[in-house]
């Protein structure tokens, strides 16, 4: 009776344990099913091949624990996303790997500095002209940066990602109206998306055109600068809506914007930071430089870095909490060369 009885018990084990592993294996093949799908939408984004050894890093520049990104976002009415766009947003995400927590900094786009190849130019001019890697390297090289990788989306894609969420909330100001509808002009040529006009200030959802139209304004008190600021309020409002959005929401997001987006971002980067998406934390942002100036210059009109160099220092200081950051020979030099160029100092 007692040998029946533990046949029986061990039976009813091992017929338990089949059923725990059946189930580990149903959850893991429903794992691999979603990252492979994800893998496929993701699939339809642009890519660019930015060869490391063709971006310019500073020598001694290291920046364990965080991961530095450019965002792009470019002027093209006509897809172009590589080169012969001007790009309009400069923008360096910085991710802290550990706490998740991400800054976000402007870099204004008429800055006056060293476009790579000892020349001083806009930035906004070297997206034009070299693409992504020589905007790369333009940011690290004159903020001593480490970055290697890149976003970069057009007018479209924007407006998409914000329909796509059902609209962010927007305090929009009395001065702003007039421009925002202004914008939605051109906006809607360029999406083919239906014009609603801005009626009223005040907290209130913006569609994707309106949200768009809103990136653009820089006609108001604070000019470009000010602009900078709405375009990082915007991200911030996508990244908070995104956080909290369904599979289908973001199903629906990726179809419509792969195809007006580029990066050099791998499936598998891809992959590991939309796993963390609900991990991040959009905690500062601010505009580069801290203490400028304008100038007409020949090579236009100018914002002009007050002593770059300190900029650079301070730059380190906000993102990477680093209070005794000194600058490299590089970034001494070309602050040099800004000095003796504009008289600025």
């Amino acid at each position: 009776y007692y040998e029946q009885n533990d046949r029986r018990k061990r039976a009813a084990k091992k017929k338990k344990r089949k059923r725990i592993t059946f189930i580990i294996e149903i959850l893991i093949l429903v794992l691999l099913a979603a990252g492979l799908f994800v893998a496929a939408k993701v699939g339809k984004i642009k890519r660019a091949d930015v060869s490391k050894g063709d971006i310019v890093i500073n020598d001694n520049v290291n920046l364990k624990g965080y991961t530095n990104i450019a965002l792009f976002g470019v002027d093209s009415r006509e897809g172009s996303l590589d080169k012969e766009a001007h790009s309009d947003t400069i923008l360096i995400a910085s991710i802290n790997n550990k706490t998740k927590d991400v800054k976000l900094v402007s870099v204004y786009r008429d800055t006056y500095l060293d476009n790579t190849n000892g020349e001083y130019r806009k930035a906004t001019e070297c997206y034009y002209f070299g693409g992504p890697s020589r905007a790369i390297s333009m940011l690290n090289k004159n903020l001593d940066l480490d970055i290697t990788d890149f976003v970069t989306v057009d007018f479209t894609a924007v407006a998409d990602v914000v329909d796509a969420l059902g609209g962010i909330d927007i305090d929009v100001q009395e001065d702003e109206i007039v421009h925002l509808n202004n914008y939605q002009v051109e906006g809607s040529q360029v999406t083919g998306k239906e014009i609603v006009p801005v009626e009223y200030a005040g907290l209130q959802t913006l569609n994707g055109l309106q949200a768009l139209s809103y990136c653009r304004i820089r006609y108001t008190e604070g000019s470009d600068f000010k602009r900078t600021e709405r375009q990082r309020t915007v991200l911030q409002k996508i990244l908070e809506k995104a956080k909290s959005a369904d599979l289908l929401t973001l199903n629906n997001l990726i179809d419509n914007v792969a195809g007006n987006m580029m990066t050099s971002l791998g499936n598998t980067e891809l992959l590991s930071l939309a796993k963390d998406v609900s991990s991040y934390n959009l905690t500062d942002q601010t505009g580069f430089p801290f203490n400028l100036t304008a100038a007409n210059l020949q090579a236009g009109d100018c914002v002009v870095a007050v002593d770059l160099a300190d900029n650079v220092r301070q730059l380190h200081q906000w993102l990477f909490d680093d209070s005794s950051y000194e600058p490299s020979d590089s970034v001494q030099e070309i602050s040099w060369q800004i000095i003796n160029d504009t008289g600025i100092q």
